[in-house]
């Protein structure tokens, strides 16, 4: 019976130690797969913040998204309307010209060679203005004031009264040569010649004479108002005419072995972008600007329509290189990050896998790409971003950790 009950207890104990073991073994199990499927996320902006909570990121303050850590494939994979949705775009890879430029800030400045003063050739007093305001186009020929001067009367008079001797003494050189120089003193005073002939025919002098526009143009200033006494000399107002405008743009005296005098640049005048202009540049200022590390250069486009108005902004593109074979992309295309420059390349359908690559000159559309890439490659030319961030959010780390640059 003793022995029974011995044998009994051995049983019993073997059981417990059994059953513990695999209790044992259970929550081990149970851990592992806690561990396994405990969940980590990670700032879709800067994949180097990991944490097994939820939380913000410390630098730019997004909230951390969930990913999965076991993933561990070196590309993604989208269908064909996620691939819409993203407007995700390819492009198959091709050589070509690239033209690179540097991008300088400009305005439009009035053209000073196109601007007239006129003037007052006599003294007297403003009878009439006929134009009373700025801004006003005025044609050649149109009148623009009429002046009271007593010595202008003096040289007409002085004027009939040669011609009245010439014609008596027809025969006499010395009388025709007063006649013709007491005209050429009216015609310095600006008198027209038409205006003289008539004053001849009528023989009858006039103290009030009408000045006209010597020049299409718009008054950009007035000096006068009517009733004004004026000297001999004094500014009436002053026309400005708008065929060419000059184009002044800013670069910096480092950049300035780019450009020489007599280079071609093209101008995109802000608002008309689809209009651009060719210009040769026709000065570079010898001193930065009062003020300021900037040097100014200068040029003139052609302005037959009057769209283009002093002030308005403009693009000036200076020429930097010339690669007569090369591989270039959208600047969208190529992402730069603390690792360097990276495209995405299409490995296979729906398949995107990033790619080191290093770049060159780029100008305002486009980038050269110097190593990394290949003729003939399809490469993610819209979308690329948003592929970086889908990495991220689904990896958990930058699409570049572990390339050597």
């Amino acid at each position: 019976m003793k022995k029974t009950l011995k044998a009994l207890t051995v049983l019993l104990l073997a059981g417990t130690a059994l059953l513990g073991f695999s209790s044992c073994n259970d929550g081990e199990t149970e851990r592992h797969t806690e561990t396994a499927h405990k969940q980590t996320y990670t700032c879709p902006m800067h994949p180097q913040i990991v944490s097994d909570k939820p939380g913000t990121c410390p630098i730019c303050g997004m909230d951390l998204a969930p990913f999965d850590k076991s993933n561990v494939s070196d590309f993604l994979t989208l269908s064909e309307p996620q691939q819409a949705l993203a407007n995700v775009t390819t492009d198959t890879v091709k050589t070509g010209l690239f033209s690179s430029f540097k991008q300088l800030n400009g305005r439009l400045a009035v053209d000073p060679s196109q601007t007239e003063f006129v003037s007052s050739r006599v003294a007297g007093r403003i009878e009439a203005l006929y134009i009373k305001q700025t801004g006003v186009p005025v044609r050649k020929g149109q009148p623009l004031y009429k002046i009271y001067s007593e010595q202008l009367a003096a040289l007409q008079q002085e004027y009939l009264v040669t011609i009245a001797q010439a014609s008596q003494f027809p025969n006499d050189k010395k009388f025709e040569q007063l006649a013709e120089a007491a005209k050429q003193k009216l015609l310095l005073y600006n008198q027209a010649e038409a205006q003289v002939l008539q004053m001849k025919s009528r023989k009858q002098t006039s103290p009030y004479v009408t000045y006209a526009a010597p020049k299409d143009g718009v008054v950009s200033e007035l000096f006068v108002t009517e009733g004004q006494y004026v000297a001999e000399g004094s500014s009436i107002m002053s026309l400005e005419a708008y065929h060419t405008i000059w184009v002044e743009a800013d670069l910096y005296p480092a950049e300035a072995s780019l450009v020489k005098k007599g280079n071609v640049v093209k101008v995109t005048v802000v608002g008309f972008e689809n209009e651009p202009q060719k210009m040769h540049i026709e000065f570079i200022a010898p001193a930065l600007q009062a003020g300021s590390q900037l040097l100014t250069i200068r040029g003139s486009v052609p302005n037959f329509k009057n769209q283009f108005k002093a002030g308005m902004q403009a693009v000036v593109e200076l020429p930097v290189a010339n690669t007569s074979k090369a591989i270039t992309l959208p600047v969208d295309a190529v992402i730069h990050d603390s690792k360097g420059a990276h495209i995405w390349v299409k490995t296979g359908v729906g398949k995107f896998a990033p790619k080191m690559v290093e770049t060159g000159v780029e100008n305002f559309n486009r980038i050269e790409i110097t190593k990394g890439v290949n003729e003939g490659d399809v490469v993610v030319v819209s979308g690329a971003y948003l592929l970086y961030s889908e990495f991220v959010l689904k990896k958990g780390k930058n699409p570049m950790a572990g390339h050597n640059h």
